[in-house]
């Protein structure tokens, strides 16, 4: 996390002047920690970002800012001028805090203190050594804290801390907010490389859009009809018939319902999966796009991985052997 950090904490020095010693403290406790202490009264949470949402105005600013590798300042005024709804933020925030903090966080808090003290006697922040040495030893402990009052009055912040893996999908979500409304529900369909990512971003979406997801994964075609002329078809493998007759005349209505999920180590089928009623739902998966499935998307997201990066992942999710089977198949 250092380095990200440590990019972090530059790019506030540089970007908010105000910054002073309680401010970077708070920097360092929302590296370590992230939002967890709003899971103490979510009720609360929701309220005061309700009113502070319909108090913000339209901003021309970046809708990110850097934390560290797990988190990213949103701004509540960026986010409002891309004309994207509260509600989304305000549950991107609350998934965060309900994964809770990471078990080293105190560790990650001294050592983020760490890179502050350093870059403050390298002269590269707005505040002395001095003055930043006297706020810790006055503040030995981490704590959530407020901004100081002079970075309050210059800067004027109004942002959530949510996990860092939101900010590269702002485009899927200002293209889902284009979306015009009707009755039911509509459908965001990602598909994409092996490892590239879908999976995850699938499950922060519907965080944030209180969304049922379908997997396809679920539609792996049983060995009855593993035929050769079948698997020599693109996206052969998978059971479009079963999802052209189990989820697709369900998508649009917005009603909850459930279909068969397909277990691979069983190779049969196993619970039901349930989508529960909703304005959204996301179909994720590799031939989620099929042409065989028609237009029944209303947005739809590729996701693509460097070659590298996919042999990493593929390597680490399902081992070497796994790679080499992906590699030469």
């Amino acid at each position: 996390m250092s380095g990200a950090f440590l990019t972090a904490l530059r790019f506030h020095a540089a970007a908010h002047p105000a910054l002073g010693a309680e401010d970077a403290d708070k920097l360092c406790y929302q590296a370590a920690f992230g939002p967890a202490h709003l899971v103490s009264d979510g009720a609360a949470a929701r309220r005061a970002f309700r009113e502070e949402f319909a108090r913000a105005q339209e901003e021309d600013a970046p809708a990110f800012e850097p934390v560290s590798d797990g988190y990213v300042r949103c701004g509540l005024a960026a986010w409002k001028r891309l004309g994207l709804p509260g509600d989304w933020l305000l549950n991107m925030c609350l998934h965060t805090a309900a994964q809770g903090a990471a078990p080293d966080a105190a560790a990650r808090f001294y050592r983020c203190r760490g890179e502050v003290d350093a870059l403050a006697a390298a002269g590269a922040l707005p505040f002395s050594t001095g003055a930043w040495r006297a706020y810790c030893a006055a503040h030995p402990a981490p704590q959530p804290v407020r901004h100081s009052g002079a970075y309050r009055l210059r800067e004027r912040p109004a942002y959530r801390l949510v996990d860092a893996r939101y900010a590269p999908l702002l485009p899927v979500f200002v293209r889902l907010a284009a979306q015009p409304g009707r009755p039911g529900a509509r459908t965001l369909a990602i598909d994409g490389r092996a490892a590239a990512g879908k999976s995850t971003a699938a499950a922060l979406l519907a965080a944030a859009l209180g969304a049922g997801v379908v997997h396809m994964d679920d539609f792996f075609l049983p060995a009855a009809l593993r035929t050769p002329q079948r698997l020599s078809e693109p996206g052969g493998n998978v059971h479009y018939e079963r999802f052209a007759a189990e989820v697709l005349p369900q998508l649009a209505s917005g009603a909850a319902f459930s279909y068969r999920r397909f277990d691979c180590a069983a190779m049969g089928y196993g619970t039901p999966r349930d989508v529960p009623a909703g304005a959204w739902r996301i179909v994720e998966g590799a031939y989620s796009h099929h042409p065989r499935f028609g237009a029944y998307r209303d947005v739809s997201a590729f996701f693509t991985v460097p070659p590298d990066a996919q042999r990493r992942r593929v390597t680490a999710r399902n081992g070497a052997a796994a790679w080499e089977a992906f590699e030469t198949r």
